[in-house]
């Protein structure tokens, strides 16, 4: 299996879309209160509800169908440590769920989306297929099931969990507000380097949604943007910073970080090459009037 897909996969992240239990940051949830949320939860949704296991037994007939061949040791060994609460054969299908979910991402996120919820639906009290489902459920475009989904992993594991993904699910929602105020939240404190970069980006991107792009360049300066700094998490970064100098109107200044990304941007993950050629035609656009 690539690296990529691997990352996805882990705990430890990879590709700006880590699986990630909020334990690995060293912090953990109330665990009181957790309990006390379960228990109420248990009274209207578990077994002793009229219907429950009918209604239980309807979603998996309705789950959708899993591939062969799938390997649940492609999974992180952390996240096959959490599903082992579960019993053997539940564990496995939440197991095979997941990674279908995942390797369907790209190319039929809504299909994706089914395979997530599956495993949610097998696995509500465990923490990554909680995270899992958020983060297919964002890449989907379906902001409010992420951003809920997102929450209940942070209860369930605690830490700072995918802060960046649930302020970008706020900007989704029309609420760029809510997004800058997770940037200031205390747990944005014990996020990782390339996981606070994540974040900056997208509240910088939230002042741009409030059309405030000075104080969007202001918020990636913070993070001291390096011209050599040719790593995914800094090439992102100076992207979002030659951005936000565009719209904040210092077009020399961000021709340069364009270039500075362009150079490098190895795999091409960015557009700067188009970015850089549209300011090249204005500038000859101008010169010509």
């Amino acid at each position: 299996m690539s690296d990529h897909k691997k990352g996805l996969y882990s705990r430890d992240g990879g590709k700006g879309k880590r699986v990630r239990s909020g334990r690995n940051a060293g912090h953990q949830g109330r665990k009181g209160d957790v309990e006390k949320r379960e228990r109420s939860s248990n009274r209207r949704y578990g077994p002793s509800r009229p219907r429950y296991r009918e209604e239980r037994m309807e979603r998996r007939n309705n789950e959708p169908d899993l591939p062969e061949g799938i390997d649940i040791k492609d999974l992180d060994p952390l996240v096959l440590q959490d599903l082992q609460v579960l019993a053997m054969d539940n564990a496995d299908a939440v197991a095979k769920h997941m990674i279908t979910a995942i390797d369907l991402l790209e190319d039929d996120p809504k299909l994706a989306l089914r395979h997530a919820r599956a495993a949610k639906e097998r696995a509500g009290r465990v923490g990554v297929a909680r995270e899992v489902n958020g983060i297919v459920a964002y890449r989907a475009g379906e902001w409010k099931e992420a951003l809920a989904e997102l929450r209940a992993a942070r209860r369930i594991s605690g830490g700072p969990g995918m802060l960046a993904v649930m302020a970008d699910c706020e900007r989704g929602l029309g609420r760029p507000e809510k997004a800058i105020e997770l940037g200031r939240s205390e747990e944005a404190r014990l996020l990782d380097q390339d996981s606070h970069r994540e974040l900056a980006i997208v509240v910088a991107g939230a002042r741009l949604d409030m059309d405030q792009a000075e104080s969007a360049v202001v918020t990636l300066e913070r993070l001291d943007p390096q011209e050599s700094d040719a790593s995914e998490s800094g090439v992102r970064l100076n992207y979002a910073y030659a951005d936000a100098l565009l719209q904040a109107g210092r077009v020399d200044d961000a021709r340069r970080w364009f270039e500075v990304v362009l150079q490098a941007d190895a795999l091409e993950t960015t557009d700067a090459a188009s970015r850089l050629a549209a300011l090249d035609e204005g500038h000859s656009s101008n010169a010509a009037e």
